[in-house]
């Protein structure tokens, strides 16, 4: 085939087909979801003007309602009930869509509604009686499963009008497949496809023409929907429907019961519906001429098809998870909405000076090493930075260079469409399609689709991109707090380091004076436990444990004599003690009050290089926010800190101290009271500085909940 008239497959890309009611996916989408009540049906059915019209058309009907006073929407969803209302639904959607194909209003189409309503009707009953859970399902699969008919009519009038009214079986398919190079099974599936529904709908149409010896371990609505169309169209062939009753495994009294029922209930739907089938069984073939469309009112429904399809597939591409993905929905809905033989994208490197190939999709290897700098010209280079739709053909007006020779072998076609991506005042890339010289006319009469596709990719990969740089800002903020925390457990080991190695020489000494050392060994063990506590605490991502109580004056004196035994702290600096016997204890860790004191003693020590005086007090209990708290003070004599460094005190910020750990020590305080859910304040000047210290008193969390509670009590 050389001429784009013929191509049937390209001819349906084109085609002004229908889009299917939205009334209709939201009823598919409640079914699956099994939350099709009556409430969920009448707020559907409310939102449709046409479908409100015709459900109370059919309620008043005298089938229903025999009183001469007309009812309302409410009553008649109550009278018609949960199963009578999905099938009207269902119906009436699928019949608008039928009548929306070109060329449908000037067709006879009442041989084809009575074999599609009888299909379904039998789908339906045999689903019933097979315990399938989707009957709705069913009954919609059966309305369907010939829909491919109407959209072979609608792409070919000429070739097709003649066997539209033809017997549909294996034969029709033969002579379709001959003439058009496709079934009305494939072209059904093809359209049902684009729907997007997660059901097996496509594939009950696509294979209703299988034969049964292939369906016996299909899916359920596969082999109801082959049951029901033999029982629909061939009931006379008796080995037919034999073989398609051990596809369900139904006796000859069961599938008499459902043809008998069948007859009534066409008859009836069709009556609700408005549908004449009357003379169905006797209609002639229509002539093989169809008068011409109005060429404006094609060009405009051809736009708002492309539209609608190009708003689809930026919600496809949205829905994609990662770059990868999204790449690859890409290429495939190229293919398919253009008919590529192939599809590959070149995106703009970081630095913008070159487009590299994209390892997805087909040609992963040889894309991934490819590249076309775009400073050298070419014609793939002048289409993205001129970002201009580009037709590239093997003989083309001037010599191809190296780059686009390699793209037309690796993408084996005598053309290439080269679409820029291009989203704002950027361009992503290109995505270049393979394809045969003689559809090159089509995609310039689509150069706006194909500009408009381009887009919607575009500013979707500029999305995923973004998120793409998101998460590796994500990673690098994870990656420095880590960094962060441990730089801070080390600068934390190294006091108990310091402490143990204090206790080292002393403990080098009394043994050399043979004097007994076992207070010094509990304190090493003590240090050394309380190292593997601080390394271990790096991976600890679970909320410290505040439910236990720590007396304040016990870790105070812990503290002190690991460095009053020890040279640590020089004879010149004088630590005084001041704690109360009452209050003493606060809700908390005891080892995490002891970092805290031990880096703020450690920092008085060596803010006192010319000697001077500490002072550890409890202040007894403070009241801030109607919460106890305990208020512990470390203060020192010494020269106090600059306004600069007051401001930025517990943050991580360099100081005068020496070290690669200098100026972490009071955030570490910081966030170790936050640890506590107690508060910290300093006060500096000439005269010294003071940190003051709150911490929960114990029980007062407790107490607050129980007065809160009071106070909420009406009694």
């Amino acid at each position: 085939m050389h001429q784009s008239d013929n191509d049937i497959r390209n001819r349906l890309l084109i085609a002004r087909l229908p889009a299917m009611p939205q009334i209709l996916i939201k009823l598919i989408e409640h079914l699956q979801a099994d939350d099709a009540g009556m409430p969920e049906l009448a707020a559907l059915i409310a939102k449709d003007a046409g479908m409100t019209s015709k459900i109370l058309a059919v309620a008043n009907s005298s089938a229903y309602h025999r009183n001469s006073r007309a009812v309302g929407l409410e009553q008649s969803l109550v009278s018609l009930g949960t199963d009578m209302i999905k099938t009207l639904v269902i119906s009436e959607s699928v019949f608008q869509t039928f009548n929306s194909f070109p060329h449908s209003g000037s067709t006879d189409l009442r041989s084809f509604w009575k074999s599609s309503l009888t299909t379904a009707v039998i789908a339906r009953d045999i689903a019933r009686q097979l315990e399938y859970p989707h009957v709705e399902e069913a009954y919609l699969a059966g309305l369907l499963h010939n829909v491919g008919r109407l959209a072979l009519l609608a792409t070919a009038p000429k070739e097709y009008a003649f066997n539209f009214t033809a017997r549909d079986d294996e034969d029709l398919c033969a002579v379709e497949q001959r003439t058009l190079q496709i079934t009305h099974a494939e072209a059904g599936a093809w359209l049902i496809e684009r729907w997007n529904l997660d059901s097996f709908l496509a594939d009950s149409v696509l294979y209703h023409h299988e034969p049964v010896s292939r369906l016996e371990s299909a899916h359920p609505l596969i082999r109801i929907v082959r049951l029901a169309h033999v029982l629909a169209n061939h009931a006379d062939a008796d080995e037919a429907v034999a073989a398609g009753a051990g596809l369900c495994s139904l006796d000859d009294d069961a599938l008499h019961v459902i043809i008998k029922a069948a007859a009534r209930q066409v008859e009836k739907s069709a009556d609700y519906l408005g549908i004449d089938l009357a003379g169905a069984d006797d209609i002639v073939p229509p002539p093989a001429y169809m008068p011409p469309a109005d060429p404006v009112q094609q060009r405009l429904s051809e736009e708002v098809r492309n539209m609608v399809l190009v708003s689809e597939m930026g919600q496809t591409f949205a829905r994609q998870q990662g770059e990868t993905g999204m790449l690859e929905a890409m290429t495939r809905s190229a293919r398919i909405l253009f008919d590529f033989s192939s599809c590959v994208i070149l995106l703009e490197n970081p630095t913008g000076q070159a487009l590299v190939g994209v390892a997805a999709g087909e040609h992963q290897q040889r894309l991934a090493e490819f590249a076309i700098p775009l400073a050298k010209g070419g014609a793939i280079a002048a289409s993205a930075q001129q970002r201009k739709l580009a037709l590239l053909t093997r003989a083309g007006q001037g010599p191809l260079g190296i780059a686009e020779e390699q793209l037309f072998r690796i993408l084996g076609s005598e053309c290439l469409v080269c679409l820029p991506l291009v989203a704002g005042q950027r361009c992503l890339g290109v995505l270049i399609g393979g394809t045969a010289a003689w559809q090159l006319p089509s995609y310039q009469k689509r150069e706006r689709f194909l500009q408009a596709f381009g887009n919607q990719a575009a500013t979707a990969l500029e999305t995923a991109l973004s998120e793409r740089g998101h998460a590796r800002r994500q990673i690098a903020h994870v990656a420095e707090e880590y960094r962060e925390a441990s730089r801070r457990v080390v600068h934390e080991v190294n006091n108990p380091l310091s402490i143990i190695k204090n206790y080292l020489s002393v403990l080098d000494s009394k043994l050399a004076r043979r004097e007994p050392v076992v207070g010094e060994m509990s304190i090493l063990n003590e240090e050394i436990d309380r190292v593997g506590h601080l390394i271990n605490g790096l991976a600890d991502l679970q909320p410290t444990d505040t439910t236990s109580v720590t007396n304040v004056a016990r870790v105070v004196d812990d503290v002190l004599r690991l460095f009053r035994a020890t040279e640590f702290v020089p004879a010149s600096v004088q630590i005084l003690v001041r704690m109360q016997d009452e209050p003493a204890e606060i809700d908390g860790d005891a080892d995490i009050l002891k970092q805290i004191l031990v880096n703020l003693i450690k920092n008085s020590v060596e803010a006192l290089r010319d000697g001077g005086k500490i002072e550890i007090a409890n202040r007894g209990h403070v009241n801030r926010e109607r919460r106890l708290y305990l208020e512990l003070v470390v203060s020192d004599n010494g020269p106090g800190m600059s306004a600069d460094v007051l401001a930025n005190l517990f943050s991580p910020v360099r100081s005068d101290k020496e070290g690669k750990h200098h100026g972490l020590g009071l955030s570490i305080v910081h966030s170790l009271v936050k640890k506590l859910n107690g508060m910290i304040t300093c006060r500096s000047g000439k005269t010294g500085t003071t940190f003051e210290i709150l911490l929960p008193a114990r029980g007062s969390s407790s107490q607050i909940a129980s007065v809160q509670a009071r106070a909420m009590d009406p009694v």
